[in-house]
């Protein structure tokens, strides 16, 4: 470590060999490069493996070895259960191709609209957007059990006062339109809550030299916002993905009991019959395949992540 005195005698504070670390993202990683702190993420990391590991053995168990052992015995070890999720009456193929036809308009409707709401709401002069913000932000608070039925309801009949239609009946029951619509409702809140603080940083004097140029909002926004938007949708993207992928609830109630659109969380839990409890060894099998293509989304999109979740959580 080499220290370097200035003609006035003064010291450095910091060594010069010693780079200084300023953003939030920075300090995180310096904090976790101690010892302790590394040590401490790898056992985490293995106590969390642990149970994964312990699925991954159990999809290759037959029925008697799940029943009369445990996973790390390794026993009765056979390819029965993946055949006969992935083939028959108990195949669940087709309710992974349903998923990923939910998920993936399910998570780019609310990144959509979340970024234009938050856009305006930051950038665009207009009164009460302070207060629109704090209400958008406080519907966070809303349990998600509470306000699925009403939304069914509003699905279904549309919103009424008395004799007086105020919006008519979607006709959207019983389709995988339904799915999307309630998911990009229960995830706007939290959606324009992050991007808001994303672009609540962004030095308003890029914005400002834009409109001298004479870009309009919707060209700022396009060329300007989205490209310095991207780890925060990413990161937001990640989440919805994972949170819309694993559902069960919102898929059972908003689907109508329609097995052609049903997603894979509602066919896993359909494999164990619910008075013998009959199928129960492949739900292993057919849980570990549910998590691949979640896995591959958020490997592909992991340098995203972290980079995201930071964004506008720390000034300076």
């Amino acid at each position: 470590m080499s220290i370097v005195i200035d003609p006035s005698g003064a010291t450095p504070s910091v060594p010069l060999d010693q780079p200084v670390v300023t953003s939030p993202a920075g300090r995180v990683r310096q904090g976790l490069t101690n010892p302790v702190a590394s040590g401490f993420a790898l056992l985490i990391g293995i106590l969390w493996t642990i149970p994964t590991v312990g699925l991954l053995v159990q999809s290759f168990r037959g029925k008697h070895g799940q029943d009369t052992g445990g996973w790390w015995t390794f026993s009765d070890l056979t390819w029965s259960n993946y055949k006969d999720v992935t083939s028959g009456a108990r195949n669940i193929l087709p309710n992974v191709v349903n998923s990923i036809v939910i998920v993936i308009p399910a998570a780019l409707i609310p990144i959509a609209v979340a970024a234009m709401a938050s856009y305006a709401l930051v950038w665009i002069d207009f009164r009460g957007r302070d207060w629109i913000y704090v209400a958008i932000f406080a519907l966070q608070i809303v349990p998600l059990q509470v306000a699925v039925v009403p939304l069914l309801r509003f699905v279904v009949n549309g919103a009424h006062i008395g004799s007086v239609t105020i919006f008519p009946g979607t006709g959207l029951s019983g389709t995988v339109g339904a799915i999307w619509l309630a998911h990009a409702c229960f995830a706007l809140p939290l959606a324009v809550f992050l991007m808001h603080n994303f672009m609540s940083e962004i030095p308003r004097d890029l914005l400002e030299a834009a409109r001298i140029d004479g870009a309009s909002h919707g060209q700022i926004f396009r060329l300007i916002m989205l490209p310095l938007l991207r780890p925060a949708l990413a990161a937001f993207g990640i989440f919805q993905f994972l949170w819309v992928w694993n559902d069960l609830f919102v898929g059972i109630v908003m689907s109508g009991g329609n097995s052609e659109i049903a997603p894979i969380t509602v066919s896993v839990s359909l494999l164990q019959g619910q008075s013998s409890g009959a199928g129960g060894e492949a739900i292993p099998a057919a849980a570990f395949i549910s998590i691949i293509v979640p896995l591959i989304v958020f490997i592909a999109l992991q340098r995203y992540f972290v980079r995201g979740l930071l964004a506008g959580s720390v000034k300076g």
